[in-house]
């Protein structure tokens, strides 16, 4: 029996488990656990790398006390490091949610379209991205372009910082926007005509590689660190419970990706045109699926509450959306206005009476408008997916923090019409263990993983109830 080290990193928090497979059931065990927020440094978003790093060294620390075989990490996708050819930064990771790249899908648009820029890499247009990141880079302060010999996304970062070896890990790659969908490989063509170094971008290593062992400065035992499908979306559906070849699936956290895994990309107009967008999955699969801001919104409605002196937990504002009036208003969860930290309630307050609609006046209406806002593209989602996919997925698997969200559930099956079981609610480490204990020959294959995670996962069903048309029950 071996065991795995995994470090999962969130955007809002950091842990690290101890994981392995005994008489036939996944055992995890977190033993370290902390915050991770995005700090201000002279009017930048940026990560606090340094500080990760520590608790990085923390999480060894403790880890080597119980003994382990192996180590590997996902984040969130999109954001990097630039560094020289020494290794030594040039700049430290920035927040997707900086400003920095207002305005820079418009301005590319002006020479590449966006059309033209989908079908070479099969991704949604999203001013996070990492090309718009570049961009905004190359515009702004160029010389650190040139300064720069390397692009580490964050787990490449990570794996970097523990073993010594730069490689990019292809699922998180796929989310930079720079990589062809179906050689798998960078977009060489569109890196040249954007105009950025064709040094910054390395070798890619899949999921299940080994990229190096742990440095001499931590061990002098040979212990490898693998690539995980190190993109935390593409970690979580590894973990999918499903026995079917074919499933939709809702990685709801503080974004929720609704999509399903296929063996090729679909990259069309209506495709396009739905938002939906080719990442890299495990196994040389694609996760085709759309972005939705997910419980970004009940996070910064509880900061919100919270910050004025009240003191609400997640099931507080559940309780509320449930006591509220029914379909009131709608918002889009993915207008621009609501991208930034804020008075998420006086935001969308805002785009109702904005949009024409009853504006929310109560905690709760606000929190209901919310919900039932979600659970509604959610469906418009599932609409869409069936329609490009030609598959009817009678489930939606929903797994991540939104998974224990009750109301959320109800709704999302009442909207689809669909049954939606709820869980694992540790996805994205579960699948990141997954990933290394097959590589260790632990566990053989996906289907088996799968079938290890329906045995031990506790889920819950949640089926359509129309009795009174809000999710009540």
């Amino acid at each position: 029996m071996k065991k795995v080290l995994i470090f999962d990193f969130g955007a809002s928090s950091g842990r690290a488990l101890l994981c392995s497979y005994e008489n036939k059931s996944f055992i995890s065990n977190e033993i370290h656990r902390f915050t991770n927020n995005a700090v201000n440094v002279d009017g930048t978003l940026c990560w606090n790398i340094d500080m990760i790093f520590k608790e990085v060294d923390k999480a060894l620390d403790k880890a080597f006390d119980y003994g382990f075989d192996a180590v590997s990490v996902d984040t969130w996708g999109v954001d990097f490091a630039l560094l020289d050819k020494n290794g030594g930064f040039v700049q430290k990771p920035v927040s997707y949610r900086d400003g920095r790249t207002d305005g820079m899908p418009e301005k590319l648009f002006q020479k590449i379209s966006e059309k033209e820029l989908y079908e070479a890499s099969g991704i949604k247009q999203m001013p996070i991205n990492t090309m718009y990141q570049l961009l905004a880079i190359q515009e702004k302060n160029p010389k650190l372009l040139a300064k720069s010999h390397h692009m580490l996304m964050m787990p490449d970062l990570i794996n970097y910082r523990l073993t010594g070896i730069m490689a990019n890990e292809y699922t998180e790659a796929t989310t930079t926007g720079l990589i062809d969908p179906t050689a798998k490989d960078w977009n060489h063509a569109l890196i040249e005509k954007l105009g950025f170094p064709k040094r910054l971008f390395g070798k890619l290593i899949m999921p299940g590689e080994k990229i190096g062992n742990l440095k001499a400065e931590y061990t002098d035992t040979q212990i490898p660190v693998f690539a995980a499908p190190s993109h935390d979306t593409a970690a979580a559906v590894l973990a999918v419970p499903s026995d079917e070849k074919r499933f939709a699936f809702i990685s709801c956290g503080t974004w929720a990706l609704f999509g399903t895994e296929l063996q090729e990309p679909i990259i069309n107009d209506e495709a396009m045109k739905s938002d939906l967008t080719n990442e890299g999955g495990y196994g040389g699969t694609v996760t085709f699926l759309k972005n939705i801001t997910g419980t970004w919104f009940l996070q910064e409605c509880r900061r919100f509450f919270n910050a004025g002196g009240e003191v609400f937990t997640f099931n507080d504002m559940e309780a509320f959306a449930r006591s509220a009036k029914p379909f009131i208003a709608k918002i889009n969860p993915n207008d621009p206005s609501f991208m930034k930290s804020g008075d998420m309630p006086q935001k969308v307050a805002a785009y109702c009476e904005r949009t024409g609609q009853t504006r929310p006046k109560t905690i709760a209406q606000v929190l209901r408008v919310i919900y039932e806002s979600l659970a509604a593209e959610f469906a418009s989602t599932l609409e869409s997916l069936e329609k490009l996919t030609g598959h009817t997925y009678p489930s939606v698997y929903i797994f991540g923090g939104g998974s224990k969200d009750k109301f959320l559930c109800q709704l999302t099956a009442n909207a689809t019409g669909r049954t939606v079981i709820a869980g694992p609610t540790e996805a994205t480490a579960i699948g990141n263990a997954m990933s290394t204990l097959i590589a260790l020959g632990e566990i053989k294959d996906v289907a088996e993983a799968r079938a290890v995670v329906r045995r031990g996962a506790e889920v819950k069903e949640f089926v359509p109830d129309f009795m009174d048309g809000d999710g009540r029950n």
